[in-house]
C-alpha cells in the first residue's frame, strides 16, 4: 500500500508508493491520480522534469516559480539519492520561512511533494544522481526566483559543509531581502 506521511510542514509530503515484487523484477504505481488526491495532494500536472547531477554535493536550488505561475512539485529520484528540501514562503503562513527534508532514494522510491507557496531544493548524496519532478504549471521565466541555499536564517541542515551550485544559485537573496508573492490562505 502507497504510504502517505505528512512532515513538520504539514502541506509537504512525503509519499512511498507500494512495490510488488516477482522474479522478473518489480512493478510500482509512481502516481495515480484519485489515490494521490484521497490523501491531499492536489494538483494538475503538466509537465515533467528531470536532471542529472554528476558530483556529490550538487545543490540545486531553493527554487519556486511566482504567480501565476507558481508551481506545484511532486519530486522523485530515479537513480541516486538526495537530501530534499522544501521551505515555505507563504506570508502569514504558522510555517513561513521554515523548512522540512527528507532523503530520496531510487532504491526506496520515495517522492515528496512541494505545494504552491515553497522554495524547492535537492542535495545529491551519491554521483550521477538522476532527479525527475513533475510540475503544475509551465516554466515562466519572468515568473522564477529563489533563496540563497545557504541562508542562516532558514538554518537548513545540509549533509554537505561545501555545495556545487550553479551561478545564478550564489547570488540568489536571503528571506529577509524577499517580498514574497504568496500568500496563506
Amino acid at each position: 500500500m502507497t504510504a502517505f506521511v505528512r512532515l513538520e510542514i504539514p502541506e509537504v509530503i512525503l509519499v512511498t508508493p507500494a512495490r510488488f515484487n516477482d522474479p522478473r523484477g518489480y512493478f510500482s504505481e509512481s502516481y495515480v491520480k484519485a489515490r494521490w488526491e484521497a490523501n491531499g495532494v492536489v494538483a494538475d500536472f503538466m509537465q515533467d522534469n528531470e536532471s542529472l547531477s554528476e558530483p556529490v554535493g550538487t545543490i540545486r536550488g531553493l527554487h519556486f516559480q511566482a504567480p501565476p505561475f507558481a508551481q506545484a512539485k511532486l519530486v522523485r529520484v530515479v537513480q541516486g539519492e538526495v537530501f530534499d528540501v522544501a521551505v515555505d514562503l507563504r506570508k502569514g503562513s504558522p510555517t513561513y520561512g521554515k523548512w522540512c527534508g527528507a532523503t530520496l532514494t531510487a532504491e526506496g522510491r520515495e517522492q515528496l511533494f512541494v505545494p504552491r507557496g515553497f522554495a524547492h531544493a535537492f542535495c545529491t548524496l551519491v554521483p550521477n544522481t538522476k532527479v525527475l519532478y513533475k510540475v503544475d504549471s509551465p516554466y515562466a521565466k519572468d515568473c522564477e526566483g529563489g533563496i540563497v541555499w545557504d541562508d542562516p536564517d532558514l538554518a537548513i541542515t545540509w549533509p554537505v559543509a561545501e555545495a556545487i551550485l550553479s551561478d545564478k544559485d550564489r547570488v540568489l537573496p536571503r528571506l529577509k531581502d524577499f517580498d514574497s508573492p504568496f500568500d496563506y490562505a
